[in-house]
């Protein structure tokens, strides 16, 4: 009996909405919001967030994929562009890790549950990007601010593209080690969905 393959083939959640209930998974990006007050919303998209220091979660940005959880802090809910790194799920048996995830490694705390509201907390002020303004109580202050984030440059949206695998293709913050396949000697990165062996005679 011969084995006709070799390789293999995966399928990957791309989906950068999850429902709030859903845990994000490490290293990839999703929309979330944060609430504020319209001169403060006007710093932190000319100028970058100025993380908390203290909360909930200790020291950071907070934000949530929950637009309801944002709402609850003020007229203007920002819509962002958050690179997670390494996730930290938070929950009620380990209360030590609630401030000091960071310490351990982790760049984004998650507690999936405050008064039925996701919470996040991102350590880095750089992984957030304002994408735009996704509820203003004025129509006027919105337009505003909107106008503001089109003029922003590129560089001063608080975090760079990522750059591209060579080999898979996909955005990446850390450089895919490229590898040898084990069958077919082809160039293959671990992260590929899929890669299939050609037929050696």
């Amino acid at each position: 009996m011969s084995i006709k393959f070799s390789g293999w083939e995966v399928f990957r959640e791309k989906s950068r909405d999850l429902k709030p209930g859903q845990a994000p998974k490490s290293r990839r990006g999703y929309t979330m919001y944060h609430g504020t007050q319209a001169s403060s919303a006007t710093a932190i998209i000319s100028s970058g967030f100025r993380p908390s220091a203290g909360g909930t979660l200790g020291a950071g940005v907070y934000c949530s994929r929950d637009i309801n959880k944002a709402m609850g802090y003020g007229p203007v809910v920002l819509k962002l562009s958050v690179r997670v790194g390494k996730v930290k799920k938070i929950n009620g048996q380990d209360r030590q890790m609630w401030t000091t995830w960071h310490q351990h490694g982790y760049d984004t705390a998650w507690l999936p549950n405050t008064f039925g509201l996701e919470e996040d907390c991102v350590w880095d002020p750089k992984r957030l990007t304002v994408v735009g303004i996704a509820q203003c109580t004025d129509p006027a202050t919105q337009t505003s601010l909107e106008t503001l984030i089109k003029k922003q440059p590129q560089g001063n949206q608080n975090t760079q593209k990522n750059a591209k695998c060579k080999v898979c293709g996909s955005q990446t913050e850390l450089n895919h080690t490229i590898e040898t396949c084990w069958e077919c000697k082809a160039a293959i990165c671990p992260f590929m969905d899929k890669h299939v062996c050609h037929k050696r005679g």
